[in-house]
């Protein structure tokens, strides 16, 4: 066996007990969740998913991935964006995630007094026994709706349509919720016209709330939810807190990995945790009370059971 991977094993190992302990010794627990938690969980944007559900799309625009073709659609009709968008909605999120991970990560700390901040938009967390009232989704939700221009701060819940819409498209959805496709069916590549959302306030297209720029609307949920989040903050102030931070990339920095950085630096009972699959980091000046462990997410939640 290669000397350099039984010692980082023999440190994971290590780091797995660290945090683990870090966790039963906490006050309170804040997880910051990034797109590497839903990957692990099995919300993958490529291949054989992609495939399954999008095949006319990438035949007739060679689209590759899921996540670059919804900015292609944005020039089609509009019977054609969405139905696109309807597809991606549904299955990232009206369907469960392939893997437990979200659950297993719940079982972890449902018993903590914990709270949630994710730029994530697929509503995992909850899905997956988290309360609701304890998550803040900073960038949106692919369950609402937005009027585009915006002329108003409301959202709208698009489940019902976005049913409509890849039913109308052929599709099936099975009794336990999962987008199926009928053998021998032709799938449509549009939607019907009074299915395409608009705005009841001033007409114009709706699109999805997802923070891409200012005009994201921040409806009254968002603000609640961001008080909640202030107001935890504010409460275990000078406690025992873990900053658990999973899967968050260096899209958005600003809104988890760089905040925990500094809480963990200036509480001095905090400790940070940061598990991601190869950029497992913290800086110099929290290295001591820091837990990296760099590895698949769902591998090391089964190491802390």
């Amino acid at each position: 066996m290669n000397s350099s991977y039984t010692e980082q094993n023999n440190k994971t190992a290590e780091a797995v007990a660290r945090l683990k302990a870090e966790i039963d010794a906490a006050d309170a627990v804040v997880i910051g969740a990034g797109a590497g938690l839903s990957t692990s969980a099995g919300f993958l944007y490529t291949g054989e998913r992609f495939e399954k559900y999008f095949p006319d799309f990438i035949r007739k625009y060679r689209f590759e991935d899921m996540y670059s073709g919804g900015f292609q659609v944005m020039q089609l009709p509009p019977g054609e964006l969405w139905a696109y968008w309807s597809r991606y909605i549904y299955i990232n999120r009206y369907m469960d995630p392939p893997k437990s991970v979200y659950r297993e990560l719940f079982e972890l700390v449902k018993e903590k007094d914990y709270f949630v901040l994710t730029t994530n938009v697929d509503h995992c967390f909850q899905k997956a026994g988290f309360d609701k009232h304890r998550l803040f989704y900073t960038q949106g939700d692919y369950g609402l709706w937005q009027c585009s221009r915006p002329c108003h701060q409301k959202t709208y819940d698009n489940e019902e349509t976005v049913r409509s819409m890849v039913l109308a498209q052929g599709f099936a959805i099975a009794e336990d919720g999962a987008l199926t496709v009928p053998e021998g069916a032709a799938l449509q590549m549009t939607v019907p016209p009074e299915l395409v959302p608009r705005c009841p306030v001033c007409g114009e297209p709706m699109r999805m709330n997802l923070r891409a720029d200012d005009t994201f609307v921040e409806d009254d949920g968002w603000h609640a939810a961001a008080q909640r989040y202030s107001d935890f903050l504010r409460r275990h102030s000078g406690l025992k807190v873990l900053f658990l931070e999973a899967g968050v990339g260096w899209n958005t920095p600003g809104i988890i990995k760089y905040p925990f950085w500094r809480m963990t630096r200036d509480e001095k009972d905090a400790v940070y945790a940061c598990l991601n699959y190869s950029e497992a980091y913290a800086p110099d000046e929290i290295a001591a009370r820091s837990i990296c462990i760099d590895g698949d997410i769902g591998e090391i939640l089964a190491q802390l059971k």
